[in-house]
């Protein structure tokens, strides 16, 4: 497959290969026909750049697992720490339409429904990161904004896109002593 998004992007020590990864996150690489039907039941069009990367690996825990930010939040001053990047798929718990995926969080959690989550953090649900098509639209390319339950849903912007935040995840060391 050649790489449209990602050609560039150095991926050593990107994700956490454990068992938990492999057990409840890590999908089978999703066909078209998979992707179609994700996007279906969810209701948008997933983002070139998150199905490209999908394909590289569909979901997993993360070791880059840390985004700067410009606000405070309910983790920390500078950052925002995901654990994994949930695949396209509903086999596994941790997967888009998966048991504890972006559905559940909706309906379950009352997050609001202007997205999808693809990301959930060490909070155990009470952050989470998000595609957000509220100003993009069902069919546009999404946001990526962290939504923190633990203070009333507040949003803040993280990236443009999938490409620019997983290109800007950092290790949680980066952030260590500030």
């Amino acid at each position: 497959m050649e790489l449209q998004f990602f050609k560039d992007f150095d991926f050593t020590d990107f994700w956490n290969e454990s068992s938990y990864s492999v057990r409840d996150y890590i999908e089978p690489f999703p066909d078209d026909e998979l992707i179609a039907s994700v996007e279906e039941e969810l209701g948008y069009k997933l983002p070139a750049s998150y199905i490209e990367l999908m394909r590289l690996q569909n979901g997993g825990l993360v070791d880059k697992s840390c985004f700067p930010t410009s606000e405070e939040n309910s983790w920390a001053d500078d950052h925002i720490a995901i654990t994994g990047i949930m695949g396209i798929g509903r086999e596994k718990t941790y997967s888009i339409c998966g048991e504890l995926g972006s559905q559940f969080m909706i309906e379950e959690w009352g997050y609001p429904a202007i997205g999808i989550y693809i990301c959930d953090c060490p909070s155990a649900g009470h952050d989470m990161v998000l595609l957000d098509y509220s100003k993009c639209g069902k069919d546009g390319e999404p946001e990526v904004v962290h939504i923190d339950q633990e203070a009333d849903y507040k949003k803040i912007f993280l990236a443009k896109d999938f490409e620019t935040f997983i290109k800007g995840l950092k290790s949680e060391e980066e952030f260590d002593g500030e």
